[in-house]
């Protein structure tokens, strides 16, 4: 890990940017600590973090708030990141599908979730490995948002993560919905009940196959980006209660 920049919000939280590899990466820790901070990884969608920065930073804000350090990481294929050629055939192929108000077949979600999953997941692992080693980042780590497919797997292959906010609006493949009966840890799901992209009922199927004690689920009214204040509040405090 290698840092690039840093600076000073109005609220105190120091923001780095950094680099793992040739992956860019920002952290934010709060103003002041007696002792090293809780981390939240923050998922985003694959809309880059230039794109996502003032939700990101807005999050992590209020992370900060509640005596949590917060980072996230670019997502392959997002960003000046490289694109592959399978990817954007399988985008071509849900835009084709959803103008033609066709269902979007099991083939082009695995086609366009699946990859994106095996290459973001270690990545993500590879950045937690270097933020734990940071004397101000300590346990535990949650992880909050993003494809919900990658909080999946990280949920069920990452050992460190103890609890998850999870953000319904994204395709679920049937491999991942397997994999969500293996996730035993505390989870916090977010559905928007109109959301425009979504599959309402993968995400009903998806939190009835996940296999923790503690799982909840808030659905509010809305569109994908019409999530009210107090569901985010509701999430923060899923976090204090599992983190701290």
């Amino acid at each position: 890990m290698h840092f690039t920049s840093e600076q000073r919000l109005d609220d105190g939280v120091l923001e780095r940017e950094f680099t793992l590899g040739e992956i860019p990466g920002i952290l934010w820790t709060p103003a002041s600590a007696s002792a090293p901070a809780p981390l939240i990884l923050l998922g985003h969608p694959t809309l880059g973090l230039r794109r996502m920065y003032p939700r990101l930073v807005a999050r992590a804000q209020q992370a900060a708030a509640d005596g949590f350090a917060t980072a996230t990481i670019e997502l392959p294929e997002s960003g000046d990141r490289p694109r592959w050629p399978a990817a954007e055939q399988a985008r071509a192929d849900l835009r084709r599908a959803m103008e033609a108000g066709e269902p979007v077949s099991d083939e082009i979600i695995d086609a366009l979730v699946l990859p994106l999953v095996d290459q973001a997941v270690p990545e993500w692992q590879a950045a937690l490995d270097a933020l734990l080693s940071l004397p101000e980042i300590g346990g535990p780590v949650g992880y909050s948002g993003g494809v919900i497919s990658i909080g999946v797997r990280l949920a069920v292959v990452e050992p460190r993560i103890s609890a998850a906010v999870l953000f319904a609006g994204s395709f679920v493949p049937r491999a991942i919905l397997e994999e969500a009966r293996q996730v035993t840890i505390p989870l916090h799901v977010l559905l928007q009940w109109d959301d425009e992209g979504n599959d309402r009922q993968a995400t009903l199927d998806l939190f009835d196959a996940f296999g923790s004690k503690e799982k909840t689920l808030h659905a509010n009214m809305g569109g994908h980006t019409g999530v009210p204040q107090f569901a985010g509040d509701a999430a923060a405090q899923f976090f204090t209660r599992h983190l701290r």
